[in-house]
């Protein structure tokens, strides 16, 4: 059965590395379903958190195939009870009601977000958190009107003293 993975790894920090990656994903046909990537702590390293949706054979042929690339240091699919999994939203919404304004700053109160900008028209929320926690936000905030939104994608971490070493 499909479902999403999360898999973690470390790449020299050099031009073409993420399109080599992507173009991986696109031969074996798996979509990625979210992507983040930043240095870790120098800046020849990054670290890379893919979501793929795909069963347990296709998730340990991606980990497989990233392992086999020049350029990746080590690749882990993190085990979702030994991770921490996070996302960050940017969300604009329509506040040009008072009472939609007051609904917006409640909602945003109530998962744990900031309000980064109040607008006469508008506000941008900032809310982190699972991936469904994200989603059941963006539910909340649908009716009163939302304008824009902008996601990171997942990243994680492993729990405990797992981790990805170079």
């Amino acid at each position: 059965m499909s479902e999403m993975h999360v898999v973690a790894f470390l790449v020299e920090n050099r031009p073409g590395v993420l399109f080599n990656i992507s173009n991986m994903f696109r031969r074996k046909n798996f979509n990625i379903h979210s992507i983040t990537a930043g240095t870790v702590l120098d800046d020849d390293t990054v670290r890379i958190t893919i979501v793929v949706q795909a069963d347990a054979r296709g998730v340990n042929q991606v980990v497989e195939q990233l392992d086999k690339m020049v350029d990746v240091i080590e690749v882990k699919r993190l085990d979702p009870l030994r991770a921490v999994n996070r996302e960050l939203a940017l969300v604009k919404l329509t506040t040009t009601d008072p009472m939609a304004r007051e609904e917006a700053l409640k909602l945003v109160n109530d998962y744990h977000g900031l309000i980064l900008n109040i607008e006469p028209d508008n506000l941008i929320a900032e809310v982190t958190g699972e991936s469904a926690d994200i989603d059941a936000f963006l539910a909340a905030v649908t009716p009163i009107g939302v304008e824009e939104v902008s996601r990171t994608g997942v990243t994680a971490i492993e729990k405990g003293r797992l981790k990805l070493e170079k």
